[in-house]
């Protein structure tokens, strides 16, 4: 049986040429706007000061920081459980890593 859980996957050995992605460990953020099981992959936005690491993303929609264990690269999806947008990550002119509303 395969997990059905994309978190319980390897999919590093598939990615190729590329190096393989850094792992994150998320801890609690006290988000409570998503369930409990989903409470360590969101945090609210700082403001200007806060700075994203490599695997998280600013929701355009709601200013929700949307975090994942693995590092986002241009090309990956996530999800906002805060405000059900689908989001792309592309990576901006000026070189940072950017969501982009799907749907």
């Amino acid at each position: 049986m395969t997990p059905a859980d994309p978190l319980l996957e390897d999919s590093d050995a598939a990615a190729g040429p590329e190096a393989p992605r850094q792992r994150f460990v998320l801890d609690d953020q006290g988000f409570d706007e998503v369930p409990k099981k989903y409470r360590r992959f969101y945090r609210r936005w700082k403001g200007e000061g806060d700075a994203l690491g490599p695997n998280e993303a600013l929701c355009p929609v709601c200013k929700i920081v949307v975090r994942s264990t693995r590092e986002l690269r241009p090309g990956d999806r996530v999800y906002c459980m805060a405000c059900m947008t689908r989001l792309s990550i592309v990576r901006s002119a000026a070189g940072r890593l950017e969501a982009l509303v799907v749907y």
